[in-house]
């Protein structure tokens, strides 16, 4: 080393600390209790007697930097500059004093025009992949049918009337990068990809053979020039070779349909973590409002609502009744997709002598 002065190291997650609320780090770990006071309004209470209001507004997640400087703007004036952002993209704006609350709600409604909302036994915000706006290999739009869905359940991100937390998730393709949640609704292809072999110059073959999760693609030649082959009986149609190389397009408007998959959670609470299972399978692909998707989801909620136990998430509710009670309770079809028939459906299938009716 020749003494010179290296530049700071950017990489990693920032010091988060340098980001509270002077009020959370005056309180740091000595926080007494926290109670909800209304539907997306906590209070927060320290050991010393201080106290922080959130108010939670959900947001459309995909932002101009025009509406960001006006929550940045309502910050200013209420919150000292401060806000933060929930993993599912709700703004929350933090005030100590109590009666700054409803000026900051009336700001948030009137300037911004969010709905306050989203805590307790309710619908949270939708979490969602990039869908057109972005993503290089979308079935459909995840963003204009979260829209669409919580114009419809709009009310009950705004109150407190399920047994538990409901999370939804939705995804654009069967990579599912929306993640596991109470609900999801997640786009199905239905056939392989379409190889379009003069084009496939432009992709780089190894990676297209490495990325495919079944190893259902492997090199090949036509008509002199170097492509690959797809097994068909292997093909799961996930679509992640179109990610890769867009002359393996996989897309069809035509046979493209959605699917409602639901008991996933990643909390320890009561139950420990659990995978989401197949509930309704085959809705159109219906763009702009996605009319059927939002039926069949409001179909689950409705029933979940009046039969679910206090604290009870969608996935325990239904393993409590059981999936036989769970499609004669909704009314969906229960049809061959429902029957795992993968690798590793022996670990999942009943193989006891005790049956639950």
């Amino acid at each position: 080393m020749n003494g010179t002065k290296l530049a700071p190291r950017d990489q990693g997650a920032p010091d988060y600390t340098k980001f509270l609320h002077p009020a959370m780090a005056r309180n740091y770990g000595k926080w007494d209790y926290h109670e909800r006071i209304r539907p997306g309004v906590l209070l927060y209470v320290a050991e010393n007697g201080d106290t922080l209001y959130t108010v939670r507004a959900g947001s459309p997640r995909t932002m101009s930097p025009d509406l960001i400087r006006k929550i940045c703007d309502i910050a200013d004036r209420y919150c000292q500059g401060y806000l933060r952002f929930s993993m599912r993209t709700n703004v929350e704006f933090m005030v100590e004093d109590e009666a700054d609350v409803e000026p900051l709600i009336e700001a948030i409604k009137t300037e911004l025009g969010f709905p306050i909302g989203g805590t307790g036994p309710s619908i949270s915000n939708i979490a969602h992949t990039q869908g057109w706006l972005h993503c290089n290999l979308p079935g459909t739009d995840a963003a204009g049918a979260v829209k669409a869905l919580m114009d419809d359940l709009i009310e009950e991100f705004e109150n407190e009337r399920f047994p538990n937390r409901v999370k939804i998730a939705t995804s654009c393709c069967q990579i599912n990068c929306g993640r596991h949640a109470d609900i999801a609704i997640i786009v199905q292809h239905h056939h392989p990809p379409r190889i379009d072999h003069t084009n496939m110059q432009i992709c780089e073959l190894p990676k297209v053979v490495a990325i495919c999760p079944v190893a259902a693609i492997r090199p090949a030649v036509v008509d002199g020039n170097p492509s690959v082959e797809v097994v068909e009986e292997k093909c799961m149609y996930c679509g992640a070779c179109h990610g890769q190389c867009p002359s393996m397009e996989i897309r069809d408007a035509d046979t493209d349909t959605l699917s409602i998959w639901v008991g996933g959670k990643g909390s320890n609470a009561r139950t420990g973590p659990s995978l989401m299972k197949l509930a309704v399978w085959g809705l159109p692909n219906n763009p702009p409002r996605w009319p059927e998707v939002s039926a069949a989801v409001r179909r689950i909620l409705e029933t979940y609502k009046e039969e679910g136990k206090d604290w009870e998430r969608v996935g325990e509710w239904i393993e409590r009744i059981g999936w036989q009670r769970f499609f004669e309770k909704t009314g969906f079809p229960f049809t061959k997709y429902h029957i795992e028939d993968g690798p590793q459906a022996m670990w999942t299938y009943n193989r006891s002598t005790h049956v639950r009716i």
